[in-house]
């Protein structure tokens, strides 16, 4: 009777017991995923690879290989976190990188042009938290190096990827601007995409949105990743993923994107 019951086929094998019996709710991309997946696809098809690098970076990556001056304010302790301060020599400091430049240099160190590469990831600064600002955010940073490069394949990089990402009635503007490692330098902004340009609160009655700084690479810069200036050009510029999102999904409060609050992240759809 024993070896009978054994025997029979009760077709519960697979039924795991230790699960809930509520449903198991199913998790979403975090929306700083869904942006930066998009742009990653929109500047994959442009012909850009990913390039990745330390988030601990030494000083000549992130700030002298990037043609900031020793003095430049942006190497102060109240912007910078400094892992290993050396004093006497600045360009071995150990810090958090503050901007992903840091990855095109090691590029620019390892690989010869042509060059076209995306950069993104976490970068930190000395700032006190608040709805608009956090100690850590995201950026995605673009390289490209080759001969012949000019400031108008920079605007026209900029424009396909604002009407790819905004929508095909997206214009753009470009304001002369300085940053230590782009000659000429700009700043770009979009028409508003809530107003279409006619003024809103959101763009404060302008029409339009200030999304990037961007420029054609600064030969001093080209020099310390080992370019000939005089034989190659290049743009580059950084897009704030965090406030891409922020626009993308209407969030106000920057710390919610770093809570884990699942009851603001369940908000967004998987893909």
């Amino acid at each position: 009777m024993k070896e009978q019951f054994e025997s029979q086929d009760t077709g519960c094998d697979d039924i795991d017991l230790t699960r809930s019996a509520y449903p198991v709710e199913l998790g979403t991309r975090h929306p700083l995923s869904i942006v930066r997946n998009e742009i990653i696809d929109i500047f994959a098809r442009m012909g850009f690879n990913i390039a990745d690098g330390p988030e601990m970076e030494d000083d000549w990556h992130v700030f002298s290989s990037m043609n900031f001056a020793e003095d430049h304010p942006a190497r102060d302790m109240q912007d910078t976190f400094f892992i290993e301060n050396d004093t006497e020599i600045v360009s071995h400091s150990i810090i958090l990188r503050t901007h992903t430049s840091s990855v095109q240099s090691r590029v620019m160190e390892t690989t010869q042009p042509p060059i076209r590469v995306l950069c993104p990831g976490r970068v930190y600064r000395n700032e006190a938290i608040s709805y608009r600002a956090h100690a850590f955010f995201h950026q995605v940073e673009a390289l490209y190096v080759d001969r012949n490069v000019s400031f108008t394949d920079l605007k026209q990089a900029l424009l396909l990827f604002a009407q790819e990402m905004f929508g095909s009635d997206t214009k753009i503007r470009l304001r002369p601007s300085y940053f230590p490692f782009t000659e000429p330098s700009a700043e770009m902004d979009i028409s508003c995409n809530i107003c279409g340009g006619k003024g809103c609160s959101t763009c404060h009655g302008s029409g339009w949105i200030e999304l990037c700084p961007c420029g054609m690479i600064h030969p001093n810069v080209l020099r310390a990743g080992g370019i000939d200036p005089d034989e190659y050009t290049g743009f580059a510029f950084g897009l704030g993923l965090t406030r891409l999102a922020m626009m993308r999904y209407g969030i106000k409060d920057i710390r919610d994107l770093n809570s884990g609050n699942l009851k603001v992240l369940s908000q967004f759809n998987h893909e």
